[in-house]
This record gives structure tokens, C-alpha cells and sequence, in this order.
């Protein structure tokens, strides 16, 4: 099959997306009077902050020529792929090229693309070297089986490192210095000798066994969904690599977890705007226009089969065996509850939060409640900047207000011979038997210089360092810290030390002990669930201090005086008083017995003790905005 296809995966800022646009010229899939920079980031929020935030499919037809190919290359292209010699003189190959992130929170849509595909480019910045996704992303490509072709960018910057970058990129993929290419995204240098690359390095998609192609058993067409998009006109859009068979539009389609059946409206492939054609056969990646207007039957990892086409008629709980292996299912880290704010409703901000999740799997929610706020979604992200880049899009894209909650992560408790799961902090019993939260395993690449200040870390963050290792001209240091830590501003901290040379990748690890309680604000006797959290003990006493301070200086004042108090375990830590609201009641009174202002005091105190006892103090939403704001 003149079929290749590849992923490009790197570390944040490496120039994947650049590459990308040189490819796209190269192969004259995009005109040079249309080519814009980072063309296949197609969210204005990429482009803006310079990073791929979704993953993005491309079909590139390029003419390869080996005419003057040795005759080692001619000789395995025409062993492995089954070419004839004539075709070697001037091949027509179809690229089917997925541009993936770099940033760690959008890992899942790396490792939904390494599943669709045979090969991977890793891509390394010649002037920042090898950084700690370039490792995580080189471990995932392993894993998946791919094969990998190492590649070098930014050589037109005359980077000083260029060398010692080759033979550490070498040293980590096992092959000799003279296999990784040294390409420039910027100019175009080595781009073509890349595609060469490519076509002779990456195996075409292997038919796996009991394929419908295969004469000796009969399967319908089958198709694995990586990812999926939601289009006014056609409904669903689901990205598919085709694994078996052929695809044709009015055949009929099965979901075969999202026990759906429809009709194919279109298929087409990716050019890279959408291009209808009559057919996808088995090892394209395309799109599949599925007609459907409801999320939830379309659903990533799923297996779609061509019902009509199978030979045996038979029902579809039948042909459930014959699934493709789907993905993990991303385990979120971060738990933020979003309420409607405005003229935002709740059924707004749910369905904006249901178009969002067909374009990003790794998205789950579930509905949430506070007195105060009304009713929200309690959202899982699989990080901060995660979090940070699906507001934006709710607030852009939909034209959405909303307030969050502070954020939060998953603790498992032992109480009283029970166990389970907490991710609301009101919810956290006060003196629980034991409470065991995530931890991670973290890895920091860095310069030498920089070690020190790393190190030092430990003491301001529960970062305990287990390996200290020398990789080329970096440092790496691996450990162990918990989840929580990251969301203290972990990576703000580690950019400061490091001049912003540090970088670091974490994965999910085991449980163990955590040493958190409960923080509650109690506002005039009154707990207030919102602004409850769990926190770890050695910082109880300043957090709660600094949001009584806070709290006192934004609720406005009542008739009677406001204690703001900050709680843990029964104990109060910290208290302020905001003064009660004071009306001069013996004004009108000139001259006379001093007894009768006092009357008139009493009478008044009086009325505010009564006011008091009856009184529930409300948080305006503008108090909650401002002691939320560095959730955000």
C-alpha cells in the first residue's frame, strides 16, 4: 500500500506545528499563497498562545522519486512494501500526517494519535535539547509500537548544542548519529530528505488478522474513532482510522458502545479542510459524517462497523467481539465546579460543555450544587492549563459567564471501616482514620546550573528526589511528590529557579498517606460550603488567616457585626470582625438626661441581637469572583 502514516511529537515549543507547514508546502497539499503560520491550528486560542492545544489531521499526496536511491533502499522498499521496480522510479505515496500538543495536560490526544498510526517523527529543538516530554512522548511512541525517526530542529539557528543534541537524540533511540536528520522548520532545510524519510522508514498499515480484505475470513468494514467534531449541517464528525473494508456514504453505520446505528451522510479525509469522496478504504484516516445530533453516541475509542456490508446478517449484540483495542480512559487530576454567572443558564453552560467534550475526550462533568451559586457541573481536567484553556473556549465560543470553585483532586478515606472517594471538600469528614491521596511521578530535566534551585524545591513542596541522573549537556532529576503540589503553582515556581530552562513531565502514580484536613469559613455562625477546602495541615493556619483577612475586607457591612472565622476540625484558627453598620439614633436629641441616649442605645443593641439571631448572612457573587480568582 503507498500508504504512511505518521504522527510528529516533541516538547512544547519545539516546532511541530512549523514543521507541519513546511510539509504541507513540500507536498503542495496547501497553496504558498494560502499558507498562514501554525495552518493547522484551527482554534484561534493556538495560535495566540503559540502551542497545539488539539490534535489535527492531514492528507498530503507526495511524488517521491528514487531514481537515485542506493540499491539497499530500492531493494527493501521493494521487499517490504511490495513495489514493483518501475514504481520505484516515481512513487505516488499518500501521508496521512496527525500534528499533535507538546504540553503534558494533552497527552490523551497524543496517545489516541499514536493509535492510529505506524510511525512517528520525534522532533528536538537543537538550541533547548532534549526536555522532559520529548522522553514521555518518546516512551508512549515505544509502547505503541512505532517506528520512530529521529529528526532535530532549528538548525538555521546555529545552536552551539547542535552536536552534543544529535548524539544524546541518537544515544536515546539506539541508532547510529548519521540516521537523525537535522532540519530546519523555519527555512525548509531537510524537509524533503524527512518525507524521503518517512516513505522508506515508516511500514504501510498492515491488515490485522480476519480482516474483510483477508479471502479467508469474512468481517464487515471496521474503523477505530480517535477523535470527533460537531458540524451544524452534518452532525457528528467522527475522525476514524479505517482498520478493515470500505466505507461508502447511505451504507449503514453501528457504534458499537455507543449503541447507536445510523446512516452515512459523508466520508472524506482531511486536505486539510474536509474533502468528501466516495470511499474510505482499509489504512485511511478520514471522517465519517454520521448525521447525529446527540454527544453521547459517539464516543472516542469506540469501533464503528459497516453493518450493511458484512456477509453474515446477524444482530449487532453478535458482532460486539469484533471492537478494535480502544484507549485508556483519561483519569482527570483536577476537579473545578463552574456555576452560571449573568445571563449564563445552567442548560448553556451544559450543552457548550457537551460540544466541548466531542472535541476533547479527556472532559468529564457531572452536575453540582451551592446554596449560594445555584446549580453547576463539576468538571475533570487533566491539569491546570487544561482547565485554563477550556474556560477560554466556553467564554469565547459560546459566549459563557461562569464562576468556579476552588480546585481540587480525588482523596481516598478510610472512616470507621468504610472507604471512599471525595473530590468535594464539604464533604471531607473532620478526623477521618486515614486519607490517602495521589501521588505522582515526576521528571525534571534541566541545566546543571539550575540543579541546586531545583533541589531546594523540596523544601517549599512535598517533592521528594529519588534519581539525579546526566543526559548529554542536561540534568535529570526524577521523583516523587503529590498531585496536590501542582496545582500550588508547581510549575510557576519551577520556571522561576530555572530561568525558565526547566521542564518536567509527571505521570500518575500509587496512593499514600496525606497529611490534609478540612478548612471551613464560617460567616455570622454560619459555614459556608463554598468556600470550604482541604488543604494540607501545615498550611492551615496562613490560608485561613489570609482568606479571613480577605473576606473581611469584601463583605459588605449588615445592621449587626459579622464574625469571619476560619475552621478546622472543630477548632476556630483565625477570626476577624467586620463591624456592624452604626446609625446615629440619639441624633434628633439636644440637651437633657443623659438616660435617655442610653435607652435609646440599649433599645438599639437590642435590635441587633435580635437581628442576629434570625439573620443568614449571604455572599454576594462578586465576594465569591474575588476570593476565587487565584483558582483561575
Amino acid at each position: 500500500m503507498n500508504v504512511r502514516n505518521f504522527v510528529i511529537i516533541a516538547h512544547v515549543d519545539h516546532g511541530k506545528s512549523t514543521l507541519a507547514d513546511r510539509l504541507l508546502e513540500a507536498t503542495g497539499t496547501v497553496e504558498s499563497r494560502r499558507m498562514r503560520p501554525q495552518y493547522l491550528d484551527q482554534l484561534e486560542l493556538e495560535r495566540e498562545r503559540g502551542i497545539t492545544i488539539k490534535m489535527a489531521p492531514v492528507r498530503m499526496v507526495y511524488h517521491a522519486e528514487f531514481r537515485n536511491s542506493n540499491i539497499e533502499t530500492r531493494n527493501k522498499l521493494n521487499s517490504d512494501f511490495g513495489f514493483r521496480a518501475s514504481d520505484l522510479s516515481n512513487s505516488e505515496f499518500i501521508l496521512n500526517l496527525i500534528d499533535t500538543p507538546g504540553h503534558s495536560d494533552f497527552s490523551y490526544e497524543v496517545s489516541r494519535a499514536l493509535a492510529a498510526v505506524e510511525g512517528a517523527v520525534l522532533l528536538v529543538d537543537a538550541t533547548k535539547g532534549i526536555q522532559a516530554q520529548t522522553l514521555s512522548n518518546l516512551r508512549a511512541a515505544k509502547a505503541a509500537g512505532l517506528k520512530i525517526i529521529g529528526a532535530v530542529n532549528k538548525i538555521d539557528l546555529n545552536s552551539p548544542h547542535l552536536e552534543d543534541t544529535v548524539r544524546t537524540l541518537a544515544s536515546l533511540l539506539a541508532v547510529p548519529e548519521n540516521e537523525i536528520l537535522r532540519i530546519s522548520g523555519k527555512t525548509g532545510v531537510g524537509v524533503e530528505e524527512l518525507l524521503k524519510k518517512i516513505v522508506e522508514v515508516v511500514p504501510p498499515p498492515q491488515l490485522p488478522r480476519g480482516s474483510a480484505l483477508d479471502p479467508q475470513v469474512s468481517v464487515p468494514p471496521r474503523a477505530l474513532i480517535f477523535d470527533s467534531l460537531y458540524d451544524d449541517h452534518k452532525g457528528i464528525l467522527a475522525y476514524v482510522r479505517v482498520y478493515d473494508g470500505v466505507f461508502r456514504p447511505g451504507e449503514e453505520l453501528v457504534f458499537l458502545a455507543g449503541a447507536g446505528k445510523t446512516k452515512i451522510k459523508e466520508v472524506g479525509y482531511f486536505a486539510p479542510e474536509l474533502k468528501p469522496v466516495k470511499e474510505l478504504r482499509a489504512g485511511d484516516i478520514g471522517y465519517i459524517a454520521t448525521g447525529l445530533k446527540e454527544p453521547a453516541l459517539v464516543k472516542i475509542g469506540d469501533t464503528v462497523i459497516g453493518y450493511q456490508k458484512s456477509e453474515i446478517r446477524r444482530p449487532i449484540s453478535d458482532i460486539r467481539n469484533l471492537a478494535l483495542p480502544g484507549y485508556r480512559e483519561p483519569a482527570p487530576v483536577v476537579f473545578i465546579s463552574l456555576y452560571p454567572d449573568g445571563e449564563t443558564k445552567f442548560e448553556d453552560l451544559k450543552k457548550a460543555l457537551e460540544r466541548l467534550r466531542l472535541t476533547d475526550a479527556a472532559l468529564s462533568f457531572e452536575p453540582d450544587s451551592n446554596e449560594a451559586l445555584g446549580r453547576g457541573l463539576k468538571v475533570g481536567f487533566l491539569g491546570q492549563l487544561h482547565f485554563e484553556i477550556t474556560a477560554t473556549r466556553l467564554e469565547r465560543e459560546f459566549n459563557l459567564s461562569f464562576i468556579t470553585s476552588f480546585p481540587s483532586i480525588a482523596y481516598k478515606v478510610r472512616e470507621r471501616g468504610k472507604e471512599y472517594i471525595v473530590t468535594d471538600a464539604h464533604q471531607f469528614p473532620d478526623d477521618p482514620d486515614e486519607v490517602l491521596q495521589p501521588m505522582i511521578d515526576i521528571e525534571i530535566i534541566t541545566p546543571p546550573v539550575y540543579l541546586n534551585s531545583i533541589v531546594n524545591l523540596s523544601q517549599v513542596f512535598d517533592l521528594s528526589v529519588k534519581e539525579i541522573r546526566t543526559m548529554g549537556e542536561q540534568t535529570v532529576v526524577a521523583g516523587v511528590m503529590p498531585l496536590m503540589e501542582l496545582i500550588r503553582d508547581f510549575d510557576d515556581q519551577l520556571k522561576s529557579v530555572s530561568a525558565g530552562y526547566a521542564s518536567f513531565s509527571y505521570e500518575l502514580g500509587e496512593l499514600a498517606p496525606a497529611e490534609v484536613e478540612k478548612l471551613e469559613i464560617i460567616i455570622a455562625n454560619e459555614v459556608v460550603p463554598a468556600l470550604t477546602r482541604i488543604i494540607f495541615k501545615k498550611e492551615a493556619e496562613r490560608e485561613g488567616r489570609a482568606t479571613v483577612e480577605r473576606l473581611k475586607d469584601l463583605l459588605p457591612k449588615q445592621q449587626f457585626a459579622q464574625a469571619v472565622q476560619a475552621m478546622v476540625r472543630g477548632r476556630i484558627i483565625a477570626r476577624e470582625t467586620i463591624p456592624a453598620m452604626r446609625k446615629d439614633v440619639t441624633g434628633y436629641l439636644y440637651g437633657g438626661d443623659r438616660s435617655r441616649k442610653m435607652k435609646l442605645w440599649k433599645k438599639q443593641k437590642r435590635g441587633k441581637e435580635k437581628l442576629l439571631a434570625s439573620a443568614k448572612v449571604r455572599v454576594p457573587v462578586n465576594v465569591f469572583k474575588e476570593i476565587l480568582k487565584k483558582s483561575k
